[in-house]
């Protein structure tokens, strides 16, 4: 037949292009595969009355998120973060993490800010078996590790800033203290904390006192631990009180020591309370005095340059808060260079995982999700509207 030749040719011809387009699709479909996002979730309180906490956490991962895909991602992948404001409130967390599982469809999740909405997301990461790091500081977040497979997170114990409190009390002979804590999650924990520790210091809590996070004027309960006998105050809180506690006792000329909790780790609530706030004492991460460290610290480096960096990008003071994203997201990040995106796995690698981070020195293991202890934190207090190792 005629033409038949010229058919069959350019039917092979039309049988190789397509061989060849089909290959070159499933190259094309292996190159996006191996440059594919990884996608990790955050969720902070970058609004609302935790604002001081979430929005340097904020601040820092989108600052290291730039670090990373600037310096050509991870793996080749580009990091891509999908960050919630959950203005700190309880159920806009848990929707917010939710979102982030089904819609982002992320691999890990960094925060809440709080402990209360960290609680709140523990039961959905369970549940979907997705890693949570939380920036909060409550040891309830990560215990019983055995009903917490799936949360771990940078912030120290509660507990461990308690006992450094109590072990500054004793080396000054206080034995009689009077306790003032905020109603939100922080300040519940912490208020069953300095109950159930205070015991190990042979130190009696002689007054009692909480408060409302909207409260304007604590004199009321500050009158009540002055009649006490209290030899001191612990204020343990993560709102402005932190700032008014100092202010109201400065009017009542009160000069009993006055302790805060870790909350007190930004300098802005120094600067709220003025001159007040002067002499103020609490349990802190080593950032918030990183120019008194030895050059030895094992933490003096990573810190100074977190505070470099930070402080040149945002034009705004450090806060320990910020480095608790810190520290999570170079943890995601590590891990994911190890072992790519799958849940379980990322799980697994940070129950190994040992970091010299903002924190402290981390050592997670499958029965610690905390990863630091008592001795990660340093006594600082206020001097000359600064924040400074305190000298016994």
């Amino acid at each position: 037949m005629e033409g038949g030749p010229v058919k069959r040719m350019l039917l092979a011809a039309c049988v190789c292009m397509v061989m060849c387009f089909g290959a070159s699709l499933s190259m094309v479909s292996m190159v996006f595969a191996e440059t594919d996002a990884y996608h990790v979730g955050c969720v902070f309180s970058i609004t609302g009355k935790a604002s001081w906490l979430g929005e340097p956490e904020r601040n820092t991962v989108e600052m290291i998120a730039k670090q990373i895909n600037d310096a050509g991602g991870i793996n080749g992948r580009q990091l891509v973060l999908h960050i919630e404001d959950d203005e700190g409130d309880n159920t806009r967390a848990v929707n917010a993490i939710k979102k982030l599982i089904k819609k982002d469809k992320v691999c890990a999740i960094i925060g809440p800010s709080l402990s209360g909405t960290s609680l709140a997301g523990v039961p959905v990461v369970t549940q979907e078996q997705i890693p949570m790091l939380s920036c909060a500081s409550a040891a309830k977040i990560t215990t019983p590790v055995e009903e917490r497979k799936w949360v771990f997170k940078t912030a120290p114990n509660d507990g461990d800033a308690a006992r450094n409190i109590f072990a500054h009390m004793n080396l000054h002979k206080i034995d009689k203290v009077g306790i003032m804590t905020d109603s939100t999650g922080f300040g519940a924990a912490g208020r069953e904390q300095l109950k159930a520790i205070c015991g190990e210091y042979k130190i009696a809590i002689v007054a009692d006192e909480t408060y409302n996070p909207t409260d304007t004027d604590m004199t009321a309960a500050l009158i009540n631990i002055r009649k006490s006998g209290a030899q001191a105050i612990i204020n343990w809180s993560i709102v402005p009180a932190q700032s008014i506690v100092p202010k109201n006792m400065k009017d009542l000329k009160m000069t009993i020591p006055l302790y805060q909790s870790h909350g007190f780790a930004n300098i802005k609530y120094a600067e709220a309370a003025g001159d007040a706030a002067e002499g103020c004492i609490f349990p802190a991460g080593r950032i918030m005095a990183v120019e008194t460290l030895s050059d030895d610290q094992p933490q003096k480096k990573v810190l100074a340059d977190y505070k470099k960096i930070y402080e040149a990008a945002y034009k705004d003071h450090v806060s320990t808060f910020g480095g608790h994203a810190y520290d999570a997201l170079w943890i995601i990040a590590e891990t994911l260079k190890k072992v790519s995106d799958d849940p379980v796995k990322i799980r697994d690698e940070i129950e190994k995982t040992k970091f010299v981070g903002i924190g402290g020195v981390f050592e997670y293991s499958a029965k610690d999700h905390c990863g630091l202890d008592k001795d990660d934190f340093s006594m600082l207090t206020v001097k000359g509207g600064n924040f400074v190792v305190l000298k016994e």
